[in-house]
């Protein structure tokens, strides 16, 4: 029996939120040390961030604060091994004694994959699994583009293996950020689908950790903040991408999100989102929008599940967890995506594939309500025509 009553808390992340907040970059990242001594830092980013001035603005920030910058920005999207070795290549020739992950999730994660093999040695697969560091890490500082992932309140690395595909989650709790610096005007610059995609993302964790097992008091209210932010806040940041207070709001929501996680894990949802990913090119964050409310309607089963699902209905004006699901489907229609698998241009004959893949996912262990390989074929089947469970 899950007890989520009680709790183990340790936020190991400074959260700093504001406007035009990337020029305190070099103001933080100095308070992290002792000494004055002049120090190396290493800014791991992407082509996009750094193409849209974001990089530099960071690099100029810890520059004036004192620090010696080399950046790396190859990052590419759902990180393999291959771009963290990359980047570990190129820290092992400057020696950074401070990371920076600026950018989306992908950016961060390979910042702390480059974190744990710097500081510890080995390969990705040695980190697999929890508190598998052996030796003190770097700091990091992580400075979110996107309102998605998280990963920026998270211990944990999501990288995926060069040659299998498979993704290992590496966590640590040295791996955390020191500090998540939250800066809304970095989001303006987003593509609209990316906008939607993290967006949806961001809402899946908030209504994932609110009900699995390992939840417990602290996650819930995680859960329950970030779903007050994100549902209010993802319907005009779609309509009005310039809404400079919704941006903010999807970052805090994101955040508190990743918070969640960090306490209680994420189901079936993630579980089916990846094989989508991975056999038919869904971006992640339309996959597990797209087959959320299906995870919903089979949750809603456990009374639990269904009485904290009709809390989260209340942030939407609504009353019990068929109003939950409906405003789920409504933020997919909002994001432009389509309703159903089958009109992504998923091939319904993969189903049993992609339910035997999602039942070995990590996160298909931490669902309320047991989902094995059959349970995923029926949801699979659900969300690709639209039916119920």
């Amino acid at each position: 029996m899950n007890d989520s009553s009680g709790f183990d808390l340790d936020l190991r992340t400074r959260v700093v939120c504001s406007i035009g907040g990337v020029a305190r970059l070099g103001e933080l990242a100095a308070g992290i040390f002792d000494d004055a001594r002049e120090k190396r830092v290493l800014l791991v980013t992407d082509p996009g961030v750094a193409a849209v001035g974001h990089a530099r603005s960071g690099e100029e920030a810890l520059i004036e604060a004192g620090f010696r910058v080399q950046r790396f920005e190859d990052v590419r999207e759902n990180p393999t091994t291959s771009d963290v070795d990359a980047c570990l290549a190129l820290a092992k020739d400057f020696e950074p004694q401070l990371l920076v992950g600026l950018g989306g999730g992908s950016s961060m994660d390979v910042a702390k994959g480059t974190n744990f093999l710097y500081s510890c040695g080995g390969r990705m697969r040695d980190y697999r699994g929890v508190g598998k560091a052996g030796r003190e890490m770097l700091p990091l500082i992580a400075v979110p583009t996107t309102a998605g992932t998280g990963s920026e309140a998270q211990s944990f690395a999501l990288i995926a293996d060069e040659e299998t595909h498979e993704k290992m989650a590496c966590g640590d709790p040295q791996a955390a950020p020191r500090i998540a610096l939250l800066d809304p005007q970095l989001t303006l610059t987003l593509p609209p689908i990316v906008t939607a995609c993290t967006g949806l993302d961001a809402i899946a964790h908030a209504v994932e950790t609110a009900v699995t097992r390992t939840r417990n008091a602290v996650s819930s209210m995680f859960s329950r903040e970030a779903f007050r932010f994100l549902s209010r806040a993802f319907p005009r940041v779609v309509k009005s991408p310039d809404d400079l207070e919704a941006r903010a709001d999807m970052l805090r929501g994101a955040a508190l999100g990743g918070f969640a996680i960090e306490n209680s894990m994420l189901g079936a949802a993630h579980s089916m989102a990846n094989p989508l990913t991975r056999h038919f090119g869904l971006p992640h964050g339309q996959a597990v929008g797209t087959v959320l409310p299906h995870v919903v309607a089979f949750n809603r089963k456990d009374p639990t599940s269904s009485r904290i699902y009709s809390e989260l209905a209340t942030f939407v004006g609504g009353a019990g967890p068929r109003a939950l699901i409906e405003a789920l489907h409504g933020f997919v229609v909002q994001a432009g995506f389509p309703l159903t698998l089958r009109e992504c241009g998923v091939d319904a004959r993969a189903t049993d594939l992609m339910a035997a893949e999602a039942a070995q996912q990590w996160t298909a262990q931490h669902n309320p309500r047991r989902v094995e390989g059959g349970e995923f074929t029926a949801l699979f089947a659900a969300a690709c025509d639209g039916g119920s469970i």
